[in-house]
C-alpha cells in the first residue's frame, strides 16, 4: 500500500465532501471527542464533545453542507463524548443512533442524557444498540463494530463502542474511551489487524493503547483528543511511549487543531487546521 503524507493547515471551506473519497475528521472540541466521516454521500458522526463544545460541530457540519446524518454512534455516556448530542439530533436529520448496551447499574440518570433521549423520541429517530461483528456500509466503506465484548462492566470507559473501518487498502481504528480490559477484549477476538490510524483511546490516557492492542493493530498514524493545558495530563507519557513504537506520526487536537485524513482507497492524504 501507497501512503503519502502531505501536511497543510486545513482551510475551513464551505464546500459539499467528495463522495468519490472517504473523508475522516478527528475535530477539536476541547478536552473531549468528537469525529466526522463522509464516504459516497453518506454521514456519521462519532461523539460531539461537551455540550458547550457542540455548537462547534454544527458549524462545521453546516460548513460541510451536511444535511443528514445516517448514523450517529455515542461510544458512551460520559459527558465530553455526548453531553450536546441532543443539539445535533435536535439541527439534523439523523437515520440511526447507536449506542452500547449498559447494564442496569451503569444506567445514566444525567440530564445531558435525559435530553439525548428526549431528542431521539421527538425527531423519531432509532435507537440500537452496538452489535458486535455487525457491519455498517458507508459508502464504499465498511465499519465493523468490535466493540463492547461483554455485557458489563465496572468502568463504564470500557463499554465504548468499537469501530474498524475499511476502505480499500486504508484502515482506521476507533475505541472511544476503552480502556486496557476492553482493548484485550477486542485482541483476544482476533478481529483486530493492522491499522493506518488510530484515535487513540480515552484522549491518549495511560489506562488506555497497552501493549497487547498496540502490537494488534500497529498503526502508521496516531490521532489523540485532547483539550490544550488540560488538567489530566493527556496525553499522558506511558501512552505515547507506547504508541511511539509502532509511529512517530502523532497528531494531537490540542497541537494540531482538527485533523482530517483523506481516503481514495488506497493512499491517504491528511490536513492539519494549525501548522
Amino acid at each position: 500500500m501507497i501512503i503519502a503524507f502531505i501536511a497543510a493547515k486545513c482551510r475551513k471551506e464551505n464546500t459539499p465532501l467528495p463522495e468519490d473519497k472517504l473523508t475522516v475528521c478527528y475535530l477539536d472540541v476541547g478536552q473531549g471527542d468528537s469525529i466526522f466521516l463522509s464516504a459516497g454521500g453518506k454521514n456519521m458522526l462519532i461523539d460531539c464533545g461537551e455540550s458547550e463544545e457542540t455548537d462547534g460541530v454544527i458549524r462545521f457540519l453546516n460548513e460541510k453542507r451536511v444535511e443528514k446524518l445516517d448514523y450517529i454512534v455515542a461510544t458512551h455516556p460520559h459527558s465530553d463524548h455526548m453531553g450536546g448530542m441532543y443539539k445535533i439530533i435536535d439541527k439534523f436529520k439523523v437515520g440511526q443512533v447507536i449506542i452500547p448496551h449498559l447494564d442496569d447499574k451503569d444506567f445514566p440518570t444525567t440530564r445531558y442524557y435525559e435530553k439525548f433521549l428526549d431528542s431521539c423520541d421527538s425527531q423519531d429517530v432509532a435507537l440500537s444498540e452496538a452489535k458486535l461483528g455487525k457491519i455498517i456500509e458507508l459508502g464504499d466503506a465498511q465499519i465493523e463494530i468490535i466493540a463492547p465484548c461483554s455485557k458489563s462492566y465496572e468502568n463504564v470507559n470500557n463499554y465504548s463502542v468499537g469501530l474498524f473501518l475499511t476502505h480499500g487498502e486504508n484502515t482506521f481504528i476507533f475505541t472511544g474511551d476503552a480502556e486496557a480490559l476492553a482493548e484485550k477484549e477486542m485482541a483476544d477476538s482476533g478481529k483486530l489487524r493492522h491499522a493506518d490510524v488510530y484515535k487513540a483511546g480515552h484522549h491518549g490516557s495511560e489506562t488506555s493503547s497497552c501493549a497487547e492492542f498496540m502490537k494488534a493493530i500497529s498503526p502508521d498514524y496516531a490521532v489523540i483528543s485532547c483539550g490544550e493545558g488540560n488538567s489530566y495530563g493527556h496525553p499522558n507519557k506511558k501512552a505515547l511511549k507506547e504508541i511511539s513504537k509502532y509511529t512517530d506520526k502523532i497528531y494531537r487536537t490540542d497541537l494540531n487543531g482538527t485533523v482530517t485524513f483523506v481516503s481514495d482507497g488506497k493512499e491517504l492524504k491528511t490536513n492539519t487546521e494549525k501548522d
